[in-house]
């Protein structure tokens, strides 16, 4: 079994203590990047002078350190209360089945399923306090993968090239970095909701030059490989000056023949792939066989674990920006009915080996100040439990897990009231938390990019929550 590669087509000063939380309002400092100081209208569109960016650059100190990110994505909407939020002086009907045990960080209870995680709460914040109005996944998973939200609050919302773009080929488009591997990577699976491509996922207005490039096959296949980054043996290297010949090898090897001559931009699309068959820290990054079977193991021999593991992988070969979908495909977070046995079977022992794993993993390697992570969904589920043992859709509040590239770890950021239910403290929205993301890498909110009609945008609507800085 190969494993399909595509580009894709459709369309306060000082250091708080552990377990504090802390809030925003005296910490608006922003980064500037070379891009943006050296593009005139980002300069206009930030509406600073240029003393008072560099001003900003100086304030920020090393809170901007972050080389890549990995995101964790949940679809389907994983319980905040059944994972990071738990409350067990709720009632019956909204505290649940499960029961809480002490993390590492006195005060910080966690989920009993997630006693991995428990011990290592020092290593993350997090962040309970995130909340927006998108009820359905499509649109839940748009304004939390992007930021913005969609007009139109339907389950059926569609991808369309007039999408504001994944954070991945935001990334993709700013980075100025000449390097040997893709930018952004996605895997294991899209996370369409039915038949209909979930917007927020590929590069929307960029143009599918920066979508990410996707990895849509199972890392735990014990044939796991990567035959459409190995040149055919009927094609050498010194063939590859031949480019018309190569791409035409490629569109076959590739499985986009049938659609590269009605497809506009498929040029991009073979081209960027035509330089990464010539990479071996590509190929080399995709051989998680190599990977020994007791660490393999820790991460679990599960599509998931495998997926966060390759992502490890990734980073440490210098992509950017690699994002894991615990998708619809590999069963997701979708919970209306069964949550608490479905998510003691599966969903919690799976998070808590890949991410403490990852966590440990990035550590150890020294990577982990470098490496942003953070753990996200279209929204949280309902305090109140159905009649079905299930939890409903509810973007009313929810929590994301942030580690590594700068963030303070065993730190919360904001509450949530006695059930769960509304924002208590310091309430922020997705956009704040892309918004934090870019801050790690270096990018202003403010810096400014074009949609198809040559209007300049910001690439986030919010502000970054610099309390989760030292």
């Amino acid at each position: 079994m190969s494993v399909d590669v595509k580009w894709h087509l459709v369309k306060e000063d000082g250091v708080m203590a552990k377990g504090q939380s802390v809030g925003c309002q005296d910490f608006q400092q922003t980064r500037t990047s070379r891009r943006a100081l050296l593009q005139v209208g980002a300069l206009g569109g930030l509406g600073l002078p240029l003393s008072r960016l560099l001003q900003a650059q100086e304030s920020a100190g090393n809170a901007a350190k972050a080389k890549s990110v990995i995101l964790l994505f949940q679809f389907g909407g994983a319980s905040h209360l059944d994972t990071f939020d738990p409350k067990p002086d709720a009632p019956d009907g909204i505290r649940g089945e499960f029961g809480t045990i002490e993390s590492n960080v006195p005060g910080r209870p966690i989920c009993e399923h997630l006693p991995k995680l428990a011990q290592m709460s020092d290593r993350y914040a997090l962040v309970r306090s995130v909340h927006h109005k998108s009820s359905s996944h499509n649109p839940g998973a748009y304004v939390s993968l992007t930021g913005r939200e969609s007009l139109i609050n339907i389950v059926t919302l569609n991808a369309s090239a007039n999408d504001f773009p994944h954070p991945g080929s935001v990334v993709d488009y700013l980075d100025d970095e000449v390097r040997d591997v893709p930018t952004s990577v996605a895997l294991p699976t899209m996370i369409a909701d039915g038949p209909f491509r979930t917007p927020g996922e590929f590069a929307g207005f960029l143009g599918r030059k920066y979508d990410p490039l996707w990895v849509l096959k199972d890392p735990n296949s014990k044939n796991f490989s990567v035959e459409e980054l190995t040149l055919p043996e009927s094609i050498g290297v010194d063939r590859l000056e031949d480019r018309q010949q190569t791409l035409s090898k490629l569109s076959a090897l590739s499985r986009l023949a049938e659609t590269s001559a009605n497809v506009q931009g498929m040029s991009d699309y073979q081209a960027r792939a035509v330089d990464l068959l010539t990479s071996q820290a590509t190929r080399q990054a995709f051989a998680i066989h190599e990977e020994s079977d007791e660490t393999r193991n820790r991460y679990g021999r599960n599509q998931y674990g495998q997926s966060v593991l390759l992502a490890r992988r990734l980073v440490e070969a210098g992509v950017k920006f690699v994002t894991v979908y615990y998708s619809r495909a590999i069963s997701g977070w979708d919970t209306h009915k069964n949550n608490f046995g479905t998510l003691k079977d599966s969903r919690l022992p799976q998070t808590d080996d890949a991410l403490s794993s990852l966590l440990t993993d990035l550590e150890q390697r020294g990577l982990l100040d470098e490496t942003l992570v953070y753990w996200t969904g279209d929204f949280g589920r309902t305090p109140k439990i159905n009649k079905d043992a299930g939890r409903d859709h509810w973007p009313a509040c929810g929590t994301v897990l942030m580690a590594g590239g700068g963030v303070q770890g065993g730190v919360d950021y904001g509450s949530s009231d006695a059930t769960g239910a509304y924002p208590d403290l310091d309430p922020c929205t997705p956009g704040d938390i892309t918004a934090t993301v870019f801050h790690s890498l270096g990018f202003p909110a403010e810096t400014l990019i074009h949609d198809q009609l040559q209007r300049p945008l910001p690439i986030s609507n919010g502000r970054p929550l610099m309390p989760l800085f030292g």
